[in-house]
């Protein structure tokens, strides 16, 4: 395969085989226009091994809408369908259903609506939720898991890190360690999820952030192998980029050499009318050397220069060094909470490849179908009761206290009202045991989540720029309770189900497994 030909991989293709065998069963049997309904949601937070989210944060619905917008199946693509055979060598897919997808094989007809990018999510809480002929919504399913899982992933992590980092500026620079053009989903998603910048270049430049970078270990390598110094290398690249000027310290010995250069560069680049950015440190122990590269920029009249760490962050180390630094920094006559301010976090690996969890896990289940009589509600049974999705059409209200905190995300039936009861019972979602009531006096407001993106395949929807998104992210990590943003052990966040739904989930069991 060529490069030329990946449009061929990225379009209505992108998707996997049984969703098209499955299309076509649907279609020879006259079901492809009947409406059905399926849920994209996930079952559980990311659990990292040492520390574990406690809320998730929503990205990539802009993207599948995109991907959707421009959705058809080509000539191309139906010539490749059509010359796939079975082992008898007939063929997989027959002239009739192929003539459909070419003519109809769209989403113009679908409906769509989601929780926004930005929002706080949680576990079996529909994120998104699809409605129209079966076949296409159908068919939809893999991509929109690839595209909205990911992300969901990226920002998540990025979010943790950003609040654990006290909201330092973080920059994303994973690109490198990425699973190939992963790396542009993963940019857009650190940048709504925390990130204040990416060294992406290109992803940056469309998304309307300037990209942003230090040096690499091989500048300085590379002057020290033509027989001129570190010095030297600092010299030129401040000479060079006298407004953008952060050097990297570690290649020779941080303290003896790395640091000491650096401050003579940056005390040229003063007397030269400049202000130097900062340094980075990218090995070693970053809280110890963080703590004597402040003491020695301090020492010199550099207090205000930044100290950029890197090298395997995530957000348990970023904890581990604010706390080493808030104990030892005292120690060596350096203001502790002044150094924790003057830091920048690098990150990478760790997050683009949301290491410790790779996979959210997020499924697309049907939960509801049309027929002559209405809609049916669907349900899959499991052995694990916390596999069982919630059946039927259903509404999200997200419940806030006094304090403006939410407390609880409840599912509902979309034909029954509970922001007008006195009292409002909630169920948990997998254990029958478990119940609450919450009094209407002590809820301070109710808040519908969805919004409808997609109505009869037209985008009503307008997406918020990315500022915009993140300002949706800190307000709703604002209005959670502290101990759910926790690093470890998070309180478990309350999603349940409305009295009626809870009634109709169990009836539906009990009658199919009977």
């Amino acid at each position: 395969m060529k490069c030329k030909d990946i449009h061929i991989s990225d379009g209505a293709l992108f998707t996997d085989q049984y969703q098209l065998t499955m299309a076509q069963l649907y279609f020879k049997m006259g079901m492809h226009k009947k409406k059905a309904r399926f849920d994209h949601f996930f079952r559980e937070y990311p659990d990292y091994g040492q520390h574990k989210a406690g809320y998730c944060i929503n990205a990539g619905l802009e993207w599948l809408i995109n991907w959707m917008e421009d959705f058809n199946f080509t000539d191309e693509d139906i010539a490749y369908l059509r010359n796939q055979k079975n082992p008898s060598g007939s063929h997989l897919f027959e002239d009739d259903f192929l003539k459909w997808l070419k003519e109809e094989g769209n989403f113009d007809k679908l409906d769509l609506f989601a929780i926004p990018e930005g929002r706080v999510i949680h576990p079996n809480v529909p994120i998104t939720v699809v409605s129209g002929p079966l076949a296409m919504a159908q068919i939809l399913e893999t991509a929109l898991l690839n595209k909205l899982n990911y992300q969901i992933l990226v920002a998540t992590r990025a979010s943790r890190m950003r609040l654990i980092g006290r909201g330092q500026l973080l920059l994303e620079f994973g690109a490198r360690r990425a699973h190939d053009r992963g790396a542009i989903a993963a940019t857009r998603a650190a940048l709504i999820g925390g990130a204040d910048y990416s060294s992406n270049v290109g992803i940056s430049h469309l998304l309307g952030y300037p990209p942003k970078g230090t040096h690499a270990h091989s500048m300085v390598q590379i002057f020290l192998a033509l027989g001129m110094s570190e010095y030297d290398a600092f010299k030129s690249y401040a000479e060079l980029y006298p407004e953008n000027c952060i050097l990297l310290v570690d290649t020779i010995n941080t303290i003896e050499s790395g640091i000491p250069n650096a401050i003579k560069v940056f005390e040229e680049m003063r007397r030269h009318g400049h202000k130097p950015m900062g340094i980075r440190l990218d090995s070693g122990d970053l809280a110890y050397l963080a703590i004597q590269a402040a003491k020695m920029l301090n020492n010199a009249g550099f207090d205000d220069v930044s100290i950029v760490l890197s090298n395997e962050l995530d957000e348990l180390n970023i904890w581990q060094i604010i706390t080493e630094i808030t104990r030892e920094a005292p120690i060596y006559g350096v203001d502790a909470d002044k150094l924790i301010t003057r830091l920048i976090y690098g990150v990478g690996t760790r997050l683009i490849t949301s290491e410790g969890y790779s996979a959210l896990g997020g499924v697309y289940k049907l939960t509801s179908v049309e027929d002559k009589d209405g809609w049916q509600a669907a349900i899959k049974i499991s052995e694990s009761l916390s596999k069982i999705p919630n059946p039927g059409n259903k509404m999200l209200q997200r419940i806030y206290d006094h304090r403006n905190k939410a407390i609880a995300d409840i599912l509902s039936l979309e034909s029954e009202s509970i922001e007008n009861q006195d009292t409002i019972k909630l169920f948990h979602p997998n254990d029958s045991g478990k119940q609450r009531v919450l009094e209407r006096s002590t809820i301070s407001s109710i808040e519908y989540l969805y919004k409808t993106i997609i109505q009869s395949g037209k985008i009503i929807y307008e997406f918020p720029s990315i500022e915009e998104i993140r300002r949706i992210r800190d307000d709703d990590i604002e209005r959670l309770d502290s101990g759910v943003k926790r690093l470890v052990n998070p309180h478990v966040y309350h999603v349940s189900l409305s009295e009626k739904l809870w009634r109709l989930k169990n009836d539906l069991i009990n009658k199919t497994i009977t």
